[in-house]
């Protein structure tokens, strides 16, 4: 079944509908809303045209996740040259261009306005920008009502320097990550990011190189395709952090489509707005090669919660056995399993949880990943018995 649903979201399109309710159950846990439904035309497309035009012709409280990378209103002057003395190909497009600031935040809040009006309830939105225009953008944000969970740094090891030497070298942009309002029960995958940090909570601070070499688009004349391309890192990043399988990834300003791809690979669905043909042109080519890749971490295999299972239960069964003594992960011998579920030292006898917890000289801990046992002359986690248990219940009831 799996490799069925591969060669399917390989071709291009991932629709709900299509795929079955059996997956989309599994995913959303919920039918799809009148909203969704009314989006199915515009999935995994991109539509050209002005982006505030184009987001009011999607529905209310429809897409799950925004990703914005607006024009940064740079306000370059005068030619910037390189040590060796060639030009540097600076920000010098139509899209970046503005009157004043007046003009800028009208324009930032128009488009802002419509991204929450397209979030669903309990979506979230990234906005990505510099100095020139963060600050700006973070206080329309605040003023029409969005909650900001996180700026989260994008340091670049390889930043373009200074070529004056007259300021420090901007080696950083920032991404406020917000929800749509602070009542939001928006998605995070904690554990998952925690696995991609190497087993260390993620942190706001993400050290990803500019886009250079092959992952760089360039056209026929060997220039690049788009001045601002961001990394696949990032948007990999920022997609598999906040969405699910089968969630709707929206990017009102598509450019060369590094979020369609990323959400393709990821196996989500996307949605491109942008208003030049030579772009969207080249994202869709882009996206067409783009091959889905579900692995344990697109597919959150790591978020699913443990089984609900008592340590009394896995007793009751013969998993575990009263007075079997439990090890921290280093073999040192903490407690004994007492018959009522509960586990002792040598002063009292406490729930796994709290007398982890101690051991660790700690208000809390989850006692399921501290303790383990002796089997076959190695340690084996707690842990493991929950599973084996579910499993074995699961293959009775067929």
């Amino acid at each position: 079944m799996l490799e069925a649903l591969l060669r399917y979201i390989n071709t291009w399109w991932i629709h709900e509908s299509v795929l079955g309710q059996a997956y989309t159950d599994c995913v959303n846990k919920t039918k799809p809303s009148n909203s969704k439904s009314a989006l199915m035309p515009f999935l995994n497309k991109v539509i050209e045209g002005d982006c505030i035009e184009s987001l009011k012709k999607l529905p209310d409280a429809s897409v799950d996740m925004i990703f914005a990378d607006p024009p940064y209103f740079m306000q370059t002057e005068g030619v910037l040259l390189r040590s060796n003395g060639e030009k540097f190909a600076g920000i010098d497009d139509d899209w970046d261009k503005f009157a004043d600031y007046e003009e800028y935040d009208a324009f930032t809040n128009a488009w802002l306005k419509e991204c929450k009006r397209v979030l669903t309830p309990n979506g979230s939105i990234w906005v990505i920008g510099a100095f020139q225009n963060i600050y700006r953008v973070g206080y329309i944000m605040q003023n029409l009502g969005f909650w900001i969970l996180n700026d989260v740094i994008w340091s670049k090891p390889n930043a373009v320097p200074n070529f004056g030497g007259t300021r420090f070298q901007n080696s950083h942009e920032t991404m406020l990550w917000c929800t749509k309002d602070q009542k939001s029960k928006y998605t995070f995958n904690y554990k998952t990011m925690k696995e991609v940090n190497g087993g260390k909570q993620h942190k706001s601070v993400w050290d990803i190189g500019i886009c250079i070499g092959s992952e760089r688009i360039k056209g026929a004349d060997g220039k690049k395709a788009h001045p601002t391309q961001k990394p696949e890192q990032l948007l990999y990043k920022v997609i598999l952090s906040s969405t699910k399988p089968g969630d709707v990834v929206l990017d009102p300003f598509f450019g060369t489509g590094t979020t369609g791809a990323m959400a393709k690979r990821l196996g989500r669905n996307f949605i491109g707005l942008d208003n030049s043909l030579e772009y969207i042109s080249v994202a869709e080519k882009r996206i067409s090669e783009e091959v889905v890749q579900l692995d344990h971490l697109s597919k959150l295999e790591l978020e699913v919660k443990p089984p609900r299972v008592s340590m009394l239960t896995l007793i009751e069964t013969g998993k575990l056995e009263v007075g079997e003594e439990l090890f921290d992960k280093k073999g040192n011998s903490i407690c004994s399993l007492a018959a009522t579920g509960y586990v002792v030292d040598e002063t009292e006898e406490l729930s796994i949880h709290k007398m982890s917890a101690k051991s660790l000289k700690l208000a809390n801990n989850n006692g399921w990943d501290y303790f383990f046992v002796f089997r076959d002359g190695k340690l084996k986690p707690i842990n493991d018995f929950r599973y084996e248990y579910e499993e074995e219940q699961s293959n009775e009831a067929i």
